[in-house]
C-alpha cells in the first residue's frame, strides 16, 4: 500500500500524508461480522480514569476477526481486503466453501479469488494457518498462538513478521520482531506471510485533531504541571525533577523501570530478551 500527499492549502496539509488505500477492495464491511463498540473513555465501572488520554474519536464497529482459524479442511475463497479502523492491518473477508463467512488479517500479497485453507494438511502458502510443526524452518509466520486452541496473539499489527527459527523437542524457536528469541510449542498456530499495509509507519497525521478523530487526547509533560499533579511540577520556570529518577503521577519510578515479574512461568521460554540479553 502506497503513501499519498496533499496540496499544502492549509499549514497542518503540507505535511500530512495518509495511505492511498490501494489494496483495498471492498469498502462497506460485512454486517454480519460486525458488533457495536461502546466508548468508554478509558474509564471503568466506576467511572475513574484507569487510561489516560483516551476519549472522544469517531464511531466505529468492531469486526470480529477470527485470530483462531479452526475451519480445517475446508478451503475458502477471498472476497475482498477491507479497512479496519480498529487495527492497524488490514482485514480480508474471506467464505469457506460450506458458505460461512469470516474476517482474517490480510497478508502481504493476499489477493482476491484467492483459496486458502486452515489445518496440518495445507499448503505452506501465504494466508494459510498451520500447526507450527508443519511449518518449515525459516518461514515468515504472523498471527502465532501462545497457548494451542485459544487464537493467535502474537504478530498482528502492520508490516510485521516473525522468523521460525528452529524446532526442537515439543518447542518452536522463533524471532520475534522486536527481536526477542521465545519457544512456543509445536502444537500452536501460525498463518504463514507477512502483514500487509506495511507502509503504515511512514504515515504523517499533519495536525492533532487526526489523533482526535482517533480517540488519542493531549499528553501533557508532568515538568509543566504543577506540585499536586504530578512529581515532576512546580518551581520557577525549566527545573529539574528533584527526585533521583523520573516518576509517574503516582510516585512510582517510570522511564526504565522493569516491571516484568522476575519469577514470570513463561520466563523459561525466552531465549533472548529483545534488549539481547538472555533470561536467568
Amino acid at each position: 500500500m502506497g503513501i499519498k500527499t496533499y496540496n499544502p492549502y492549509t499549514p497542518s496539509r503540507r505535511n500530512m500524508t495518509g495511505s492511498d488505500f490501494s489494496e483495498i477492495t471492498k469498502k462497506a464491511p460485512e454486517k454480519s461480522l460486525c458488533v457495536s463498540l461502546k466508548k468508554n473513555s478509558g474509564r471503568n465501572n466506576q467511572g475513574k480514569i484507569t487510561v489516560r488520554h483516551h476519549g472522544g474519536g469517531v464511531r466505529r464497529q468492531y469486526r470480529m476477526v477470527d485470530f483462531k482459524r479452526f475451519k480445517d479442511g475446508i478451503p475458502a475463497t477471498v472476497l475482498g481486503i477491507e479497512y479496519d479502523p480498529n487495527r492497524t492491518a488490514n482485514i480480508a473477508l474471506i467464505c469457506y466453501a460450506d458458505g460461512q463467512k469470516s474476517y482474517i488479517i490480510a497478508p502481504e500479497g493476499l489477493k482476491v479469488g484467492q483459496k486458502i485453507m486452515n489445518g496440518s494438511e495445507a499448503e505452506v502458502r501465504v494466508g494459510n494457518c498451520l500447526p507450527l510443526s508443519e511449518i518449515p524452518v525459516g518461514t515468515q509466520v504472523h498471527n502465532i498462538e501462545l497457548y494451542p486452541g485459544k487464537g493467535g496473539q502474537m504478530v498482528r499489527s502492520a508490516g510485521n513478521s516473525a522468523q521460525l527459527m528452529a524446532k526442537e523437542g515439543k518447542y518452536a524457536t522463533l524471532r520475534l520482531p522486536s527481536g526477542e528469541m521465545r519457544m512456543v510449542l509445536l502444537t500452536c498456530r501460525a498463518t504463514v506471510g507477512i502483514v500487509g499495509n506495511g507502509d503504515h509507519n511512514l504515515i504523517n497525521y499533519g495536525k492533532a485533531g487526526r489523533k482526535r478523530h482517533m480517540g488519542i487526547r493531549p499528553t501533557v509533560r508532568g515538568s509543566v504541571m504543577n506540585p499536586n499533579d504530578h512529581p515532576h511540577g512546580g518551581g520557577e520556570g525549566k527545573t529539574g525533577i528533584g527526585r533521583p529518577g523520573p516518576s509517574t503521577p503516582w510516585g512510582k519510578p517510570a522511564l526504565g523501570l522493569k516491571t516484568r515479574k522476575s519469577k514470570k512461568a513463561s520466563n523459561k521460554l525466552i531465549v533472548r530478551r529483545r534488549d539481547g540479553k538472555a533470561i536467568k
